[in-house]
């Protein structure tokens, strides 16, 4: 094959997935902090179970405003480190939360109960029905208790996305909840002025990260750019491309590897968003989304009509060039997984190698135009196909397709089998974990 290299983009000396990744870190480090001398400042109560327990409804109001910071879906930071991994922080956020507000439950209701003398069911009641705020956080915490069972794995499985999603967005009442009974009961939080400023300032921020990310941006720019159905193009019996115009592309900050949140404002499918990647890079003029029919709302996409209009919310994903460590790279792709490594690959600089694992010759989606943008790259690409067996993208196979794999970044996308299968060969070789990058394209974890 004829090659012609491009020449080898910058690669940046700082991660910006671990600027983004400690700079999280350092503000709920100093956030516990502050929350703990606010604490310590407005005195202790004679009684160690209230003492904790007060603590420990302050780390969970913390702990419940950084999880709106996470699922907010803030450019920034979701170019940085990936809405998938945003996702896996607040699952985790999500049961420290809940262990931690059950704590502060306990600990408070025996806490009063030693002193009142009263047993701790009673307490709980008396509590609710005498002090302000305190009903409003019983109901809170229940809303808490519920969304973290049906966030549990097993459940989770269980229930389709729309149903998790309409369950999920009590937590909204419950954080509203929660903070007015902070208001009404809350010792630190009219310890002093200050206190009572941060408390507001940080709920604020909280609050209007979500209401930024999730409704004024979308809102805004699918205002701007007026998306359309332009064409639908079968790519085979089962997969379908659709292309979307719109005004002023060039400024939607979108790139290769990224996705949307799609929705198709038919009757039918308004309601839907599906998580869809490009896979063309964004030209400024289109952009074009290819999907495999695995359930209805892919399967529809072929009976889209040029002229439909489209909601999309995005680009998000932090699967781009941006996160480079090496001149030259490895694009690993399974099936479906093909639709963002054909964007990567335009946009890629430097020498590229593209695997591409399918189980037949006729699923490899795309594949003519791969071809041609290989050849024009100067890339090498390679069909991979036979049953979906692990050893047909094992440690042996990956060296010899691509003998200096640990010195390129690589670029991994397919079903979830393949992509463990391939992350524990890719260690084996000595990738190191800064050159390996990978993101789940889903809507919750």
């Amino acid at each position: 094959m004829t090659t012609v290299q491009s020449p080898a983009a910058p690669v940046a000396a700082i991660r910006p997935k671990v600027v983004a990744r400690t700079g999280l870190y350092a503000v709920l480090a100093a956030n516990v902090a502050v929350v703990t001398y606010f604490f310590v400042q407005a005195g202790f109560a004679s009684n160690a179970l209230i003492v904790l327990g007060r603590l420990a409804g302050l780390y969970g109001a913390l702990l419940m405003a950084f999880q709106l910071v996470l699922v907010a879906r803030l450019p920034w930071f979701d170019r940085r480190i990936g809405m998938d991994r945003l996702t896996l922080w607040h699952r985790w956020i999500g049961f420290s939360l809940l262990w931690t507000l059950l704590a502060h439950a306990v600990f408070i209701t025996f806490g009063y109960a030693d002193s009142s003398g009263l047993d701790p069911v009673n307490q709980l009641v008396d509590l609710a029905e005498t002090v302000e705020g305190v009903l409003r956080a019983v109901v809170a915490l229940v809303l808490i208790i519920v969304i973290g069972t049906v966030s549990a794995r097993f459940a989770r499985r269980r229930l389709a996305y729309e149903t998790w999603h309409f369950i999920h967005l009590y937590t909204y009442i419950a954080v509203v909840l929660a903070f007015s009974h902070q208001v009404a009961v809350g010792t630190t939080f009219v310890a002093s002025p200050v206190a009572t400023g941060y408390w507001w300032t940080l709920w604020t921020v909280a609050l209007g990260s979500v209401f930024v990310g999730r409704l004024v941006l979308p809102l805004w720019r699918n205002w701007r750019h007026q998306l359309r159905v332009s064409a639908v193009v079968p790519e085979n019996d089962n997969v379908v491309s659709v292309y979307v115009t719109g005004r002023d592309l060039d400024r939607l900050p979108a790139r290769a590897g990224q996705f949307f949140l799609w929705r198709f404002l038919t009757r039918g499918r308004w309601w839907q968003a599906n998580p869809w990647s490009l896979s063309a890079a964004p030209d400024g003029r289109s952009l074009r989304l290819t999907a495999k029919a695995v359930g209805d709302g892919s399967a529809g996409l072929r009976h889209l009509k040029v002229g439909t209009r489209v909601f999309a919310e995005g680009p998000y994903g932090a699967f781009t060039t941006m996160h480079r460590t090496r001149p030259d790279a490895v694009l690993i792709a399974g099936g479906v997984g093909i639709t963002p490594m054909r964007a990567l690959l335009e946009e890629l600089h430097g020498h590229a190698v593209l695997i591409y694992r399918v189980t037949t010759d006729q699923d490899a989606v795309l594949y003519d135009e791969l071809r041609e943008l290989a050849h024009a790259k100067g890339a090498e690409l390679y069909l991979v196909t036979g049953p979906a067996e692990p050893d047909r993208l094992s440690k042996a196979e990956l060296a010899r397709l691509v003998p200096d794999i640990a010195e390129r970044d690589v670029y991994l996308c397919g079903p979830p089998g393949m992509t463990r299968g391939v992350l524990r060969s890719l260690r084996e070789l000595g990738v190191a974990k800064a050159q390996i990058h990978h993101e789940r394209f889903s809507l919750a974890g």
